[in-house]
């Protein structure tokens, strides 16, 4: 019998007995009885590299928290430099929506992605930037705005994003709706409204809703019409430099320029003609775009 020491150290209290150590049978070992059974040795003082590598792998994971990061727009200069500005009330609503989600893994980040002055007709914004920068260097999982239009007013710029966003595996979150969704989703919300099959819809034939403006329909397939397809340009093209739908709606008035039906554009008709996908070559068939055979117009 001898005083133990632990790393160097005595310890008058302890003391080690000579002994063997405790043994156990090894599984998958020999098992005739003229044999002598393999042994392990237990109670390790320190575990074994192995030991270490099966320790780490059983070990539960903890969920990765999804990565917030929330845009903000202001068209006009006019009022940002009040000490609680529209900026800051949009960050707010949607810091407290974050806030609600915290039993699913949610945090807003502390970077502030804020275009205040900033038009959205145009991608050249200085916060925007900065947004699709750290989009693509995967440092974000959602992104969150208090309305659509905050992130962009054209339409292509619109799906420009929406490409990005795809592409980063990064989701869309408008907090207007209070539904959060894949850009994908979010992007087929504007879509032609066509009840045919899915495989007719991936070909884009079988044609079997309202005929949209600048297409008529010949054997159940989507033509062009020219004229029809200048006035759709001139719609977008108005849009894309206009300020607000009430605008366009007013120049197309101006112009007498009417839906397929014949009637004034309101501001439902004039979005329906924006967010259909049709326009891009797509056929779409419960939410689900898929490429057409008719051609695209824009």
């Amino acid at each position: 019998m001898e005083r133990c020491r632990v790393h160097g150290h005595r310890l008058d209290e302890g003391f080690r007995m000579a002994r063997s150590p405790i043994q156990i049978a090894l599984r998958r070992s020999a098992g005739h009885h003229r044999r002598e059974l393999e042994r392990l040795e237990v109670l390790r003082l320190h575990p074994t590299p192995e030991d270490q590598q099966i320790s780490r792998q059983t070990q539960p994971q903890s969920p990765r928290r999804l990565r917030c990061a929330i845009d903000t727009r202001k068209s006009s200069e006019e009022g940002l430099e009040t000490e609680f500005n529209s900026l800051d009330a949009q960050r707010e609503a949607c810091e407290a929506y974050i806030a609600c989600q915290k039993a699913e893994d949610r945090v807003c980040l502390r970077d502030k992605y804020d275009d205040g002055g900033f038009s959205g007709g145009t991608l050249e914004r200085p916060a925007l930037k900065d947004l699709i920068a750290d989009i693509e260097d995967g440092l974000i999982d959602i992104v969150v705005v208090y309305k659509i239009d905050r992130l962009s007013r054209a339409l292509m710029d619109f799906f420009k994003l929406v490409e990005i966003f795809d592409k980063h595996g990064v989701c869309g979150l408008r907090l207007t709706s209070c539904s959060a969704s894949t850009s994908s989703s979010a992007r087929s919300s504007a879509s032609g409204s066509a009840t045919r099959s899915p495989r007719r819809a991936r070909r884009g034939s079988g044609w079997g809703g309202a005929v949209p403006l600048g297409y008529n329909v010949k054997d159940r397939k989507l033509i062009v019409n020219a004229a029809e397809a200048e006035t759709v340009r001139t719609i977008f093209t108005l849009y894309a430099r206009s300020s607000s739908t009430a605008e366009v709606i007013r120049e197309l008035d101006a112009r007498a320029i009417l839906t397929k039906t014949g009637s004034p554009y309101d501001k439902t008709s004039l979005l329906k003609t924006l967010h259909n996908k049709v326009y891009r070559g797509l056929a779409v068939h419960k939410g689900t775009a898929y490429p057409g055979e008719h051609d695209a117009i824009m």
